[in-house]
């Protein structure tokens, strides 16, 4: 079958996009992996699948898949991008959109400067719900730096990698993630470390690893190697992830700028003193690159 698709990037992370708001998409595992393969297909991290929603007042729905062929919940930079594509292809007027995944709701903004931001939902701290199993584990009660601290304490748990124990965050941005603080993302194990807390067995559906560097309470730099797909050059929810992990240490303010390896994104959440439904927003760019047909 031949198929038309649309390459577009944000920061750097880079997807394939399918629309299927006119007639069902249903691909096989193979025929995403090969869409992914950057030697024998289009090659992309992930494969944006664009779809109508059937929920009231919600604009879209997207699936998202790494390219290993597997389905996964959230994509931050994919959601910048899908504003932009369903605005270029003329499939809304809109600048504001409502888009379900499998596991979220979205509200997406276009920007007149071209930038969109995108309401991320709220972080999961709740460890059953991220997954990850903690038994075997003792958390390490870090006392929150400066003012805001007052006393308050926050968790980094230990993970065995091969006889070499590190200390991450664990929390959910519609997907799990794994963070830990490093004195420089250029030169930190994340080849050897990355794999290692992907399958971490503490992480039943497996989990995507940050790095991240702290520069300023305003600014951080950010590696990550995802679930899946290996490290890419940018990751919207591990940004998202890195930064309220940051915030909660007391290391970082509320607005962040984020420098990953392919760009900057910027981070905004009020913290949990905000209330429980403290919601996290993102804005970076999103563009396309080319478009084109494959026979799959």
């Amino acid at each position: 079958m031949k198929i038309r698709f649309t390459k577009m990037q944000g920061a750097g992370n880079d997807f394939v996009v399918l629309d299927a708001t006119r007639e069902p998409l249903a691909l096989s595992t193979d025929q995403m992996r090969r869409l992914g393969d950057r030697r024998f297909g289009v090659g992309a991290d992930q494969i944006l699948v664009v779809a109508r929603s059937s929920t009231p007042e919600v604009d879209f729905a997207y699936r998202i898949f790494n390219q290993s062929g597997e389905e996964v919940e959230q994509c931050g930079n994919g959601a910048r991008c899908f504003v932009r594509y369903v605005r270029d292809k003329g499939l809304s007027d809109k600048t504001t959109l409502r888009v379900e995944t499998v596991n979220n709701l979205l509200e997406l903004h276009l920007q007149p400067d071209g930038r969109v931001r995108v309401d991320m939902n709220t972080p999961v701290f709740d460890l059953p719900r991220i997954p990850f199993h903690a038994a075997g584990l003792r958390p390490h009660r870090v006392a929150v730096k400066g003012a805001a601290g007052k006393g308050r304490t926050t968790e980094l748990w230990p993970l065995n990698l091969k006889g070499r124990t590190v200390e991450v965050a664990v929390l959910s941005m519609g997907n799990p993630h794994a963070v830990q603080v490093v004195d420089d993302v250029d030169t930190a194990p994340v080849e050897v470390q990355g794999p290692l807390i992907e399958h971490h067995t503490s992480f039943p559906k497996r989990v995507n690893a940050g790095f991240m560097q702290i520069v300023a309470r305003d600014h951080i730099r950010l590696r990550v190697f995802e679930r899946g797909a290996g490290e890419t050059l940018a990751c919207g929810t591990g940004a998202c992830a890195a930064v309220v992990a940051g915030i909660r240490l007391g290391l970082l303010d509320p607005v962040v700028d984020v420098d990953a390896r392919g760009g900057r994104l910027t981070i905004e959440w009020q913290g949990a003193e905000a209330g429980p439904e403290s919601h996290v927003f993102m804005t970076g760019p999103a563009e396309t690159v080319f478009e084109g047909e494959i026979e799959l």
